[in-house]
């Protein structure tokens, strides 16, 4: 009996241990599991030739100081944020591919926006590159099937998939052989990020595969510096209605269509081309002179008056779709 008692005290103690264990574990420290199919904000059952991989901008927010600085993948605010960033951005690609997303864990805009470029960047290769890497990766696995692919984000989401693509594409070459396009939209492509990496290229036309494609989109007014996305980073920028790497005016009569909220119901809609773009080569921005800088500011002005950066792919929303597909036919076959 005495004999009994000790065998059932040590293995209490070593499941105390274990928990214990568990419970001081940093969750922030291991990805998260991709074969859970709740992991995933979008898992289409495939029907088209290509796929797109896309990430989602910031879509959940702190509403108390003390909550940590990247959220839980469960986290209610992120879910229901995210299923309307998707609306209103990956529905582009719907027409013509297979859109994959998973849920990650991201920073909050706030705190990352406060720090440094180097800590910005630290914050950012950490749980949110992680769980966005272990989520391709899973995606490549075993839902890809050897079919080409696009990738897409916007803001945080671009944030994340140039660090994939600096990291993961130059791991996996014959991976990287099937990306059509990546579209880093929201974020500045800096040359000193390209010349870093030169297995990465970035697009000088709307035909050319393989390639970065990336705009922040602004009006004329702001300041230089002003712009807290781009945070003084000189970006390199293609012109999303005509496709080129000039300064020449796009005018609105050149694009396919906005993609804009509807004053009564607030549902993004089809609307003729609401905004026109130049490049700004000297600033790495998109200047769109043509929106209402009050009423932009009005639905979404978070960042600043003039700052499109909601609207970098809804003003642009059937000229992507557009140039997604033309990209995907001139790869094919592959």
């Amino acid at each position: 009996m005495k004999h009994n008692f000790w065998k059932v005290a040590w293995a209490s103690l070593l499941v105390l241990l274990f928990l214990i264990n568990g419970c001081t574990k940093d969750p922030l420290s291991t990805a998260t599991d991709y074969s859970i199919s709740e992991h995933w904000l979008a898992l289409p059952a495939p029907s088209k030739a290509i796929d797109v991989f896309y990430v989602y901008p910031t879509a959940w927010y702190k509403v108390s100081d003390t909550e940590p600085n990247i959220c839980a993948i469960d986290n209610a605010i992120m879910k229901q944020g995210s299923v309307a960033k998707y609306a209103k951005q990956a529905t582009a690609f719907e027409t013509f591919a297979n859109v994959y997303a998973p849920y990650y864990r991201q920073a909050d805009a706030v705190y990352t926006l406060s720090l440094s470029e180097s800590e910005r960047e630290t914050v950012v290769r950490s749980t949110p590159l992680m769980d966005v890497t272990a989520a391709f990766d899973y995606y490549i696995q075993n839902f890809n099937n050897g079919r080409p692919f696009i990738l897409a984000g916007h803001s945080q989401g671009a944030n994340v998939l140039l660090f994939l693509l600096s990291d993961y594409m130059a791991e996996h070459p014959e991976v990287y052989k099937r990306m059509i396009a990546a579209y880093i939209i929201g974020y500045p492509v800096t040359a000193e990020f390209m010349a870093k990496y030169p297995h990465l290229r970035f697009a000088e036309g709307p035909d050319d595969t393989g390639v970065i494609i990336s705009w922040n989109t602004q009006s004329p007014n702001v300041k230089p510096g002003a712009n807290p996305v781009v945070s003084g980073n000189v970006g390199l920028v293609i012109n999303p209605i005509s496709w080129t790497r000039d300064e020449t005016l796009a005018t609105a009569d050149e694009g396919l269509g906005s993609f804009m909220p509807d004053p009564l119901t607030g549902k993004f809609v089809k609307v003729p081309q609401y905004a026109d773009a130049k490049i700004d080569k000297a600033n790495g921005v998109l200047i769109c002179s043509s929106a209402d800088e009050q009423a932009m500011f009005k639905i979404s002005g978070g960042m600043g008056l003039g700052v499109y950066h909601s609207f970098d792919i809804p003003f642009y929303y059937f000229n992507l779709r557009e140039n997604g597909e033309n990209r995907a036919e001139k790869f094919l076959p592959f």
